[in-house]
């Protein structure tokens, strides 16, 4: 091997020689050796000196001593570049006996016991350090280790959802104390009990050329806060009308409520159930339907003791069963959606909310829309930046392992959001929906309810099937509710926002970053607000 080197030392030419010997030569145009030249010299044997130190150093770290001498590290060199290691990865030099004992089916006995088991992992490696066991021994102790911190981390977890599951089901204090409060005023003062709403603005009640918007809830500051969002945020306020449905108990209540804080010049409503002449009359297929489906679930299910007593499924699954059995999705405020196009019999197009909602832009836009014909306008949550909340089909909801689910459906359609949904009462009148959503609620009560996980969504999903018409996600950003991985700043920036979950932004377990984006529609210096001490933290 020869290098040349140009007599101006801009050119340095390498070039293959017979032995090893030449290795050292230079062939000089210049027969004077200069000292730049000679700093050039040893300026790329030091670079060759580097490159195998680098390489002794990775041998070493790989187990290997032998190169530690400079005479060594040739044949290292040769060994690093040789063939064998060109273009593969080196093999592991874990020991097999390890990964055989990480392998092996967990003993929970042992783990139960766990006495001897290391606690943490400082106490783990103190006592590696005092008994040097072998690699099975290791691999042994780690496992029970890792195992028993699992199973810990597996029953806080559980506990965590079960006491997120009490807290989210019980009504707060200061919510009872405002129902109590407001029914008082209903009876003590007449201006808590004026008609609602006043003759002059009846008529709009069932004009067409107005904005529409109905919400089902028997919970009164949910309710003010949904009504005073849409309303702050119209741009035409005097075209909105709000339809309040709520139950017999809550309904003086609200309606105090309501009257002692108009929101003129919108127009709202507030009704209960009863109201109703369709809903007074005769037989009602859902109110049967809950009436069974209450009676099976005390009579075949053993409630949240029994989800969690479960040793075999995930946490998540478990949040997921204990979620649905709240007392939400058994309520006839959740059901009654299915049934406005009776409810609402002169009316065209309505637009649906949920009481767990804030409006943050103006809704009006949404009577533009092109729905093709569809009946239900909705948001997707199968596609969006948020793979945790966006990720949902039909198999997230619907039992495939039972035939009569896998004979009808795609387990990966695209399911759709409840909370904010344009429906085409219209169109709707002219379909079988109702009459499927009451179909699938009985064959589910012959399934022993083994059709789908508790709640109204999954009925409505099978019902609505081929009758969805998918909008913009700016409408319905879902998740802020039982989630932190919504930012403050992407929440106030959607149209409207979606506390689902058990989350609820008027319960203590509220996601505190989140919590501002609902309180900002409260006043707290109402006289209402204060007596019963609601506060914004």
């Amino acid at each position: 091997m020869q290098l040349h080197i140009s007599p101006s030392l801009r050119h340095v030419t390498l070039l293959p020689a017979k032995n090893v010997r030449e290795l050292i030569k230079m062939k000089i145009g210049s027969r004077r050796l200069s000292y730049r030249m000679l700093f050039y010299a040893l300026l790329l044997f030091t670079f060759l000196l580097r490159f195998m130190f680098v390489l002794t150093a990775v041998d070493t770290i790989d187990g290997e001593t032998k190169c530690s001498t400079i005479r060594m590290s040739i044949g290292c060199l040769g060994k690093k570049l040789g063939p064998r290691n060109m273009g593969r990865r080196l093999e592991s030099t874990v020991p097999e006996v390890i990964f055989q004992i990480l392998e092996e089916p967990v003993n929970e006995n042992e783990i139960q016991a766990g006495q001897e088991i290391p606690q943490t992992l400082e106490d783990f490696i103190a006592e590696i350090k005092d008994e040097r066991p072998d690699a099975k021994t290791f691999a042994a102790k780690l496992k029970a280790m890792v195992s028993l911190l699992e199973q810990r981390t597996r029953t806080a977890k559980i506990q965590e959802y079960l006491y997120r599951h009490v807290a989210s089901s019980s009504i707060p204090k200061q919510l009872h104390c405002l129902a109590l409060r407001l029914a008082n005023e209903h009876s003590t003062n007449a201006h808590a009990r004026l008609q609602m709403p006043s003759a002059e603005f009846v008529p709009g009640l069932v004009d067409n050329s107005f904005f529409h918007f109905v919400l089902a809830s028997d919970n009164i500051i949910a309710a003010a806060v949904v009504a005073s969002s849409l309303v702050q945020n119209s741009l035409h306020p005097e075209k909105f009308v709000l339809h309040i449905i709520t139950d017999r108990k809550t309904y003086y209540p609200m309606q105090a409520w309501f009257s002692l804080h108009p929101l003129t010049p919108a127009i709202i409503e507030v009704k209960a159930l009863h109201h109703f002449d369709w809903f007074a009359k005769g037989k009602v297929p859902v109110l049967e339907a809950m009436e069974k489906d209450q009676k099976l679930r005390s009579q075949f299910r053993g409630g949240s003791s029994a989800i969690v007593a479960n040793n075999t499924e995930k946490p998540y699954i478990i949040a997921a069963k204990l979620q649905a059995l709240s007392p939400k999705y058994n309520s006839l405020m959740n059901h009654i959606r299915i049934h406005l196009p009776e409810l609402f019999p002169s009316l065209n197009k309505v637009v649906f909310l949920d009481d767990d909602i804030v409006i943050q832009t103006d809704l009006s836009p949404l009577w533009n829309i092109d729905m093709n014909g569809k009946v239900n306008g909705a948001v997707e949550t199968c596609k969006g930046v948020d793979k945790f909340v966006m990720s949902k089909k039909l198999k997230s909801y619907l039992n495939f392992s039972h035939p009569l689910i896998e004979k009808n459906f795609d387990p990966n359609e695209c399911a759709w959001a409840y909370g904010m949904n344009i429906f085409d009462l219209d169109a709707w009148r002219r379909t079988n929906i109702s009459k499927t959503y009451h179909y699938w609620l009985e064959e589910n009560l012959k399934s022993d309810l083994s059709l789908w996980q508790l709640g109204t969504l999954p009925p409505g999903l099978i019902a609505f099937h081929g009758h969805v018409h998918i909008i913009d996600p700016f409408w319905h950003m879902l998740g802020l509710g039982y989630q932190e991985n919504t930012t403050f700043t992407d929440a106030a920036n959607a149209g409207v926002i979606h506390f689902n979950g058990r989350a609820k932004p008027w319960l203590d377990i509220a996601f505190p970053q989140l919590r501002p984006l609902w309180t900002k529609y409260i006043d707290f210096s109402d006289k209402f607000i204060k007596g019963c001490r609601i506060r914004a933290s």
